[in-house]
């Protein structure tokens, strides 16, 4: 049922959009039957199976012949391909939307932007309204839901952006604070070494008054 969504959607570009030297039959204000024609290239499966005999009487020039009628082409695909309760669930499911914490705020705007294209025209304020529920902070002061998009991408840039370097100064203490450890080890240890080294330089004059059976130099009885 989603693939028909998918499908909709495809065609509903494919019939508005603008190029640079768009085909005779492609223009956005292109009206049956070319736009239902171009449409049916995009139809797989059961659907292009459907509409396969329509094809062969293209001289039919009734209005209320499907080819000639896009309204007519585009609730047909609907009434036998898409699923009746595709706009309550995307409704549910917007309802219940919400941005994860840590996630980047540019993959809550894709899930709200699809969901948004099943449900249908909503309008600005019922959309905004339901954009802001999902967010756990949002500026306050903004009417326009693209704007409120833009606002909400960059602030959450910059976020992101504290957040790394936050994090790489917290990698860098550890590696600082290990090697002041070491230059202090290094110095006690020196400092131990020069002690000692004096120590036994102080040392040498006491022992050098006695004789190797430590008694005192010069005491000794002459015979």
């Amino acid at each position: 049922m989603q693939q028909m969504t998918q499908i909709m959607a495809n065609l509903q570009a494919a019939a508005s959009s603008e190029v640079s030297r768009p085909p005779a039959f492609k223009t956005p204000s292109m009206k049956a039957p070319k736009k239902v024609l171009y449409s049916t290239s995009f139809l797989v499966d059961r659907a292009a199976k459907w509409i396969v005999p329509y094809l062969f009487n293209l001289t039919n020039q009734d209005s209320s012949y499907l080819p000639n009628s896009w309204p007519l082409f585009e609730s047909q695909l609907f009434t036998l391909f898409g699923d009746p309760n595709e706009v309550r669930k995307a409704e549910a499911e917007s309802d219940g939307l919400r941005m994860e914490e840590d996630f980047h705020v540019a993959l809550y705007i894709a899930d709200f932007r699809s969901l948004v294209s099943r449900i249908g025209d909503w309008g600005e304020r019922a959309l905004i309204h339901h954009f802001k529920k999902g967010l756990a902070s949002h500026p306050s002061n903004i009417d326009s839901l693209k704007d409120l998009m833009y606002v909400r991408l960059e602030l959450d840039t910059r976020y992101h952006e504290r957040q790394k370097e936050k994090n790489h100064c917290q990698e860098k203490k550890p590696e600082d604070s290990k090697s002041n450890s070491s230059d202090h080890q290094n110095s006690s240890s020196s400092s131990h070494k020069k002690n000692n080294f004096h120590s036994q330089k102080r040392e040498k004059p006491h022992s050098s008054l006695f004789n190797k059976d430590f008694k005192l130099k010069g005491s000794e009885k002459k015979e």
